[in-house]
């Protein structure tokens, strides 16, 4: 039988990418984020990141994992208390901008995957050896972009990587060719003008655009193994 943690490993392995939602404090913040969420997952991206900075992130997620059960639904936090609510709330996995090895450790024994965000060798290093199922490099454009993650794909092979921040269009297929695992993209997939219309197909024309990118640039990168 598949538990929780190994079937998010594998919805993250098959997509190759995790959505991140954070939204500006605005009235309609809450229902932004389900809308985007939402849309996503009409759009063939189940799986989704909810920042708990969105005012009422919480209910979000717990609103999203009752309606859309098969849906994956993660966190994006800075501590144990947060960590502890979204959980509570029905988050599948969690993740964070920043390497907080408590937030790991907890995640670990609640037997929920983590992917803290780090962004040095060593930080990337320490992070995986605290039992991270996936580091999320962050933020990859400023240090380089696909040339870093191609940089520490050498010494660090067995990482799984997940390439976050300066992900678009122009970008994806670099990264996934440059060995990421995934790739997490927040404004270029959902961007706040798709998102304060309520423009579906323009959501729904970028995930396909993505699934595309990631699908292509897997296939090149195993026919050049």
């Amino acid at each position: 039988m598949i538990n929780d943690k190994t079937r998010v490993r594998m919805r993250i392995e098959e997509l190759g990418i995790v959505p991140a939602i954070r939204l500006a404090p605005r009235p309609t913040a809450a229902d932004d984020a389900r809308f985007a969420a939402e849309t996503l997952n009409s759009a063939g991206i189940p799986i989704a990141e909810i920042s708990v900075s969105v005012p009422g992130a919480l209910e979000v997620i717990s609103d999203l994992v009752k309606k859309f059960p098969k849906m994956i639904i993660g966190a994006d936090v800075l501590d144990i208390e947060s960590a502890r609510q979204c959980l509570d709330a029905g988050a599948k996995f969690l993740t964070s901008p920043g390497l907080f090895l408590d937030v790991v450790a907890f995640a670990t024994a609640r037997e929920v995957v983590a992917f803290p965000g780090a962004l040095t060798p060593t930080e990337i290093v320490v992070a995986w050896n605290a039992g991270a199922d996936y580091v999320k490099v962050f933020p990859c454009s400023q240090v380089g972009g696909a040339a870093y993650i191609k940089a520490l794909r050498g010494p660090l092979p067995e990482v799984p990587l997940i390439a976050s921040g300066g992900v678009n269009q122009q970008t994806a297929v670099s990264f996934m060719l440059a060995g990421a695992n995934a790739v997490g993209i927040g404004a270029e997939l959902i961007p706040q003008e798709a998102l304060l219309g309520r423009k579906e197909r323009q959501i729904h024309e970028l995930a396909r655009r993505f699934l595309t990118m990631v699908k292509d640039a897997r296939a090149e990168r195993m026919a050049r193994s």
